[in-house]
């Protein structure tokens, strides 16, 4: 009986705690490929996960984790086979069955896409939800008219993992960022991964006065949501976009359709947790073509697995900057 090192959530009147535990293979759920697990990383849903939070997960015990990188080691399907170095971020794995927070998981090899060529495991998960949602975003720009160079591209939640990793394609790709953020010491963190001016979060965060606002943005990229999605909005260009992918600031959006009906903007709701195998790939091959090694390597910081948990707390609270990977491998 193999065994290997994981950190498992169990539930106890009503409060979820984390432990590593060692784990037989046998506890491994179903699936057509075991992967040996080399990185994984937190994101703001791991968090909430970490900590209970909005009943995400509901059977216990269970190993978290949404994403994960590394090798693969059993194969019964002809996509995959050992030797293979494949990446997972969604479809619910770490919520719905275990995921990445093990040295060993075991999924679908329909939710596995391959590494993409100039990629390694640990960069993957320096991209991790994070970062691919961020690519996302951009590629549903681009393909509403986003011509990189032209205009302000606004991003908020600029500092956290999304937001740092839209900064840092964006500019790279030649577009002047604008980055949204409430914690100033970050503004020398997010020059260096290319933005080029800054707006308070608290500016974006006042609810709207008027329907329409001062017309500012070519495009946006929203992590945040609730009212800064709604004064978003109002100040986006004509037939301008906005790219929503996150929640931290509500999930309520008070707004009018003014801006729709008078300026014809787009709001493209972008989901990374379901997208298609193609649109994976897709997005995969931008990441590694698109995301200098150098900056990704800036905005990273790697710890541990047993100093998830306290990670966890400080993500939710607001404190982690860029993204946070995780060492499986030993």
């Amino acid at each position: 009986m193999s065994k290997f090192n994981g950190l498992m959530l169990r539930e106890a009147d009503g409060k979820v705690s984390a432990r590593i535990e060692t784990i037989a293979d046998e506890a491994l759920p179903p699936g057509d490929v075991t992967v040996a697990v080399e990185y994984s990383t937190l994101n703001y849903k791991d968090g909430m996960i970490l900590n209970g939070l909005a009943r995400l997960v509901r059977k216990y015990p269970h190993v978290p984790g949404i994403d994960f990188a590394g090798t693969v080691e059993r194969s019964d399907s002809p996509n995959y086979k050992p030797g293979d170095k494949v990446v997972l971020t969604g479809w619910r794995v770490g919520e719905t069955s275990w995921g990445g927070y093990a040295q060993k998981a075991r999924v679908k090899a329909s939710q596995l896409v391959p590494l993409p060529p100039g990629l390694t495991t640990k960069h993957a998960m320096a991209i991790g939800t994070a970062g691919f949602t961020a690519m996302l975003c951009v590629l549903a720009l681009e393909e509403h008219g986003l011509k990189h160079g032209e205009g302000e591209v606004l991003v908020t939640g600029a500092a956290g993992g999304v937001g740092s990793v839209a900064t840092a394609i964006l500019a790279h790709l030649g577009s002047r960022v604008t980055a949204s953020t409430g914690r100033p010491e970050t503004h020398e963190y997010l020059r260096n991964l290319g933005a080029s001016a800054f707006i308070d979060r608290a500016e974006l965060a006042k609810p709207p006065t008027r329907p329409l606002d001062t017309e500012r943005w070519t495009c946006a990229i929203d992590a945040v949501g609730g009212t800064t999605l709604a004064s978003v909005l109002t100040q986006l260009k004509y037939r301008a976009s906005v790219a929503a992918c996150g929640l931290t600031g509500g999930s309520d959006l008070a707004t009018t359709v003014i801006p729709f009906l008078l300026r014809g903007v787009n709001l493209l709701g972008i989901d990374s947790v379901m997208c298609p195998v193609e649109r994976r790939l897709e997005a995969w091959r931008r990441l590694a073509r698109d995301l200098p090694e150098n900056r990704l390597d800036s905005l990273s910081q790697t710890i541990p697995l047993e100093a998830a948990p306290a990670f966890a707390h400080r993500i939710l609270k607001g404190e982690i900057r860029g993204r946070v990977v995780i060492q499986l491998a030993s």
